[in-house]
């Protein structure tokens, strides 16, 4: 194996004294005489000859890159770093602080929102995003919207308008009011709505339906604070939060704003139902910000209650 021999200059440890360009010696009649070092090149080169040659193998020059390359760094300067950083977010974990979110988690979903003697949060969700990927199973279904665009189109909309010519008739409801159909799917009851004269209409669902719906989870409404007169929805049991769902129409409620919903005591609903309603109040309580209307029988599509109430003007009321 070759060898290539290079002089590398201050690399030995000198354990005595440094070397300067001028080599003192000592005469050897009187010992204390001093000679200038003579100015020739073996002199001048007289520290780097001390030195001894670093040798090493002549790899090819791919070689050589690819070892480079796969070199690491020694891993022990790393551990005191790595130590302090894992005490930090364990405690970031377990400061409460820290732990809220504003959507709901897995261990929150698996035990539902809200539930009382008179609501009940249906199980199965190991986490929200279970929740979202099963109503989506529906929505996106498209056997369902098909229907929901053709057959079924046009006798919504006729029972929608009546529902809501019916609120214009109480005062509760009327053409300059801006509206929020709550899990619309395609827009039927936005449709409904603008047939009657309520032209500052929208719906919002998880899936968009253009120019009528547009996308979002009714648990945290895509709104601002107090963006609505006037809101509907028949879609209460879908939701997995039934105290954020109520607290969403009431954020985004105006003061003075009527929320409608229709809802289902006496039957249960079908398999993407979130929640099992047993009483009126199980509803009622969770409006924190708002008065109750009234409460009357409906024949809306399998859901047999209507719950009309209106937010409170001031919010210090109670």
């Amino acid at each position: 194996m070759d060898v290539i021999q290079i002089n590398r200059p201050c690399v030995l440890r000198r354990t005595t004294r440094s070397y300067s360009p001028s080599l003192v010696v000592r005469d050897k009649d009187s010992g204390d005489r001093r000679r200038r070092e003579e100015s020739s090149p073996q002199r001048s080169h007289l520290s780097h000859a001390l030195q001894p040659p670093l040798s090493f193998p002549k790899y090819p020059s791919s070689q050589l890159l690819s070892s480079v390359a796969t070199m690491t760094l020694p891993e022990k300067p790393l551990l005191k770093p790595f130590l302090l950083l894992l005490s930090l977010s364990l405690l970031l974990l377990l400061t409460p602080s820290f732990r809220r979110s504003s959507s709901p988690s897995a261990a929150s979903a698996a035990a539902g929102g809200a539930a009382t003697p008179l609501l009940r949060i249906r199980p199965g969700y190991n986490s929200y995003e279970d929740y979202i990927k099963h109503q989506l199973n529906k929505t996106l279904n498209p056997r369902l919207r098909r229907v929901w665009a053709t057959r079924d189109w046009d006798r919504k909309v006729l029972v929608f308008a009546r529902f809501f010519s019916d609120m214009k008739s109480r005062g509760l409801l009327s053409n300059n009011s801006r509206a929020l159909c709550i899990g619309a799917r395609l827009g039927q009851e936005v449709a409904a709505l603008r047939r009657v004269g309520v032209d500052d209409a929208v719906g919002v669902d998880l899936v968009p339906s253009p120019p009528l719906v547009v996308a979002g989870d009714f648990h945290a409404q895509p709104f601002p604070d107090s963006s609505f007169d006037f809101e509907f929805s028949n879609v209460f049991d879908h939701a997995l939060y039934p105290d954020r769902f109520v607290a969403e129409i009431e954020r985004t409620l105006r003061p003075g704003g009527v929320a409608v919903l229709h809802v289902a005591l006496h039957r249960r609903g079908d398999k993407y139902s979130a929640n099992d309603l047993f009483g009126v109040d199980g509803v009622l309580g969770l409006f924190k910000h708002s008065d109750l209307v009234h409460v009357s029988n409906v024949d809306g599509f399998g859901l047999d209650t209507e719950v009309v109430l209106r937010k409170k003007k001031r919010p210090s009321q109670q």
